[in-house]
């Protein structure tokens, strides 16, 4: 038969339907028709989804875990069938949900996974390896000028933030086209980088901001959007899987794209366990960084979700690398310790709407940010926040 991909599903049925239930749904998630009606045996063995295991779900006593083996051969090392194979037509049944997924070596070969990973990100922010936590931000709100977003940016770069990158809500849209926000942002990225470069300031000396845009929409769109971040020396790019779709994600970005992607998990909420969804398949299809709503935020996730995601962004997959988790979703300074005690330091704490909402404090607050990550790995030690705290310029930064 071949090696086959095992897939572990929640089932909110009655304890005495589940045998039926999971049975039915072996056959939807892979022949879609009666097994009698296929006629060659052989065929009909191999490529049949059968029950495994089933079990009582330990944290919920009226659903059962079932276990099911699919044809890996049914993937094709295809990112957009593995998707369909494992949740396509279940998608579709509100008493379904995906927990978890376990693909053959071989299969996992096939699949892209993180051209640079969590190391490859840290290098290029010039952070050194596992020395510290990495910080990101976001520019926002949508509707700024590309200038007013530049000087954002620079006043970020300028505290020592490692990677500032577009809120995803800002797209290639009348207000920021993304040919003139790229172009703006980057060059005042660039500007704050050199400035650092010489700076007496341990925590600024050589250190490298990124700038982020946010890569969306068709491949004919995104081909034009990749050539405009190549022009200017972007170096890294955020994406919404979900959102693109996955060939997308794959095809126009992990394989063209050249810098490291941080993945946003817009449209990445429902029936498919986060740790799986945002922590591996993510990574598989090709993410360096992945975002998740943190526990104690704007979002529901648990503690032990959280934890769980940034577990497969790190564990071993394959030939793969691990990738950064990028816990967000209105954290604040004060929070980074205990993040930082949470999840290790090989992590990246986005942290945004806080800084922003310290007005003309913003640079201090941002510096503060930084620091934090220095000081929770015995960095630098205690010093003023306001040091290297710059002024928003005037006007919009240039090369």
């Amino acid at each position: 038969m071949g090696p086959r991909l095992l897939a572990t599903y929640r089932l909110r049925c009655a304890a005495a339907d589940a045998p039926a239930r999971a049975q039915a749904l072996a056959i939807e998630q892979s022949v879609e028709m009666p097994p009698e009606a296929i006629g060659d045996p052989a065929l009909r063995a191999r490529v049949l989804g059968t029950v495994e295991a089933l079990e009582t779900d330990p944290a919920d006593p009226d659903a059962t875990l079932a276990t099911l083996s699919l044809a890996s051969e049914t993937v094709g090392a295809d990112p957009v069938q593995l998707m369909n194979m494992l949740f396509g037509n279940c998608a579709l049944q509100p008493d379904v949900t995906l927990l978890d997924a376990r693909l053959p070596e071989a299969l996992l070969a096939a699949l892209p996974g993180p051209r640079f990973g969590a190391a490859g990100l840290r290098e290029a922010t010039g952070s050194g390896e596992g020395l510290r936590p990495l910080g990101c931000t976001a520019l926002k709100p949508q509707g700024l000028a590309p200038e007013d977003l530049a000087r954002l940016a620079y006043a970020f770069a300028r505290a020592g933030i490692d990677v500032i990158k577009d809120d995803h809500g800002i797209a290639d849209q009348a207000a920021a086209p993304f040919d003139r926000r790229v172009a703006e942002v980057q060059r005042a990225v660039d500007r704050a980088n050199r400035e650092k470069a010489g700076s007496h300031d341990p925590l600024l000396a050589g250190h490298r901001s990124l700038y982020a845009p946010h890569v969306s929409g068709t491949p004919a769109r995104v081909a034009r959007q990749l050539e405009a971040m190549r022009n200017e020396g972007v170096g890294a790019a955020l994406a919404c899987p979900m959102l693109m779709g996955v060939g997308t994600f794959v095809e126009s970005l992990r394989m063209r794209a050249g810098v490291p992607i941080i993945a946003h998990p817009a449209f990445a909420g429902g029936q498919i366990a986060p740790s799986l969804l945002l922590g591996r398949l993510f990574r598989l299809f090709g993410a360096d960084a992945t975002i998740f709503p943190n526990w104690g935020g704007r979002f529901s996730f648990t503690r032990e979700e959280c934890l769980a995601i940034a577990a497969a962004a790190r564990e071993p997959l394959g030939p793969h690398l691990p990738i950064m988790p990028v816990p967000a979703g209105g954290m604040r300074v004060e929070r980074c310790g205990e993040m930082i005690a949470a999840f290790g330091l090989d992590t990246m704490l986005l942290i945004g709407g806080d800084l922003l909402s310290a007005g003309p404090a913003m640079p201090a607050r941002a510096a503060a940010f930084a620091r934090a990550l220095h000081e929770a790995a015995g960095g630098i030690g205690e010093r003023a926040a306001a040091a290297h705290a710059q002024p928003l310029p005037i006007r919009s930064p240039s090369r």
